[in-house]
């Protein structure tokens, strides 16, 4: 039995410009910072008892005995990409909801490919991690994603990501202190806006739209320097001042991206305190990311008193397996 724990994550810059459709042409450039909220799978050779040869478990329970007949696209893709002949039981949780912005779906497409080379008894490097993921949600589930999610998930830790090239995916760590990623942390609030989308039918807008928004999308790459550059400085404030001014940009990408409801949530925040801030991910609902000062924060729970406010920190560590077991699948 196998056990992977895999970290959802929070974009601060750069998002859209993971696109091939654009980095393969323009290059592109995410910051972004892995959190301590994971997807969790168990996953184990299924005993040869049953009339059914898979086992998958998540919001839906499926028992099918072909490999074709698994609903699960990331499930049935990455058991035909590694191969994988045997019977299996997966069995899924998280500790954020699905389809929320945070990178769920490739975080449970890196965790169950890491889950499955180590039931294999193989080691996957993180990169490889990374570069499978985007493989099988890019090329054969064909979703309509970028690639900074799979890179997250697999590496961990708060890094700018670029993409492009012969190398397709560099991670470059942010290498400031203790002191100031905390003084970060401290003026970051994440809040559950209440409704879930399908993030594909979003992107898929906004990847038709990329040719037409060439400088916007300029912009928010060279926001990521711009990022960096204020996290080596000494006015933290300017983080979140840009985060308000990337939003902008990003919300007029296209119009499926921000509405009504978003638009209200955020614009209380900013009321109440709040610098700046950001939906996660591709848009239409799911999480809101805030800056704001420690001493505004009290006003701003209060002024959205009706969103769950979710307490997190960066992780660093990256998909891991934390439960390995050898599996005897002989049969006296």
């Amino acid at each position: 039995m196998i056990i992977s724990r895999t970290p959802f994550r929070v974009s601060f810059f750069g998002g859209g410009t993971d696109y091939p459709v654009w980095y393969e042409k323009n290059g592109g450039a995410v910051l972004s910072a892995t959190i301590d909220k994971y997807c969790y799978i168990t996953t184990r050779f299924l005993p040869q008892f049953f009339n059914f040869k898979y086992r998958i478990r998540y919001t839906t329970r499926e028992e099918v005995r072909d490999i074709s007949e698994i609903a699960h696209p990331s499930v049935r893709e990455c058991l035909k990409f590694l191969n994988i002949n045997n019977g299996v039981e997966m069995i899924h949780t998280g500790d954020l909801p699905a389809q929320s912005g945070t990178g769920s779906s490739s975080a449970f497409t890196v965790g169950f490919l890491n889950s499955l080379y180590a039931l294999s008894g193989r080691m996957a490097t993180k990169r490889q991690l990374a570069l499978d993921a985007i493989h099988v949600e890019q090329d054969l589930i064909r979703e309509n994603v970028g690639s900074q999610d799979q890179t997250s998930a697999a590496f961990g830790g708060f890094n700018k990501i670029e993409f492009g090239g012969e190398r397709k995916i560099f991670v470059q760590p942010i290498t400031i202190g203790p002191e100031k990623i905390n003084m970060l942390q401290s003026h970051l609030m994440l809040f559950f806006t209440g409704f879930s989308r399908t993030a594909s039918d979003i992107a898929r807008e906004q990847i038709k739209q990329t040719p037409s928004k060439e400088k916007e999308l300029t912009i928010m790459k060279q926001m990521v320097d711009e990022a960096v550059n204020i996290l080596n400085g000494n006015r933290i404030s300017d983080f979140g001042r840009l985060l308000d001014e990337s939003w902008k940009i990003k919300r007029g990408l296209t119009d499926r991206i921000s509405n009504s409801q978003i638009d209200n949530i955020y614009d209380a925040g900013i009321r109440a305190g709040a610098l700046g801030g950001k939906l996660c991910g591709a848009g239409g609902g799911g999480f809101i990311l805030f800056f704001a000062p420690p001493e505004n924060q009290s006003r701003i729970k209060e002024a959205l008193n009706g969103f769950l406010s979710v307490p997190f920190h960066f992780e660093s560590l990256g998909s891991q397996i934390i439960f390995h077991n050898v599996q005897d699948m002989s049969i006296a």
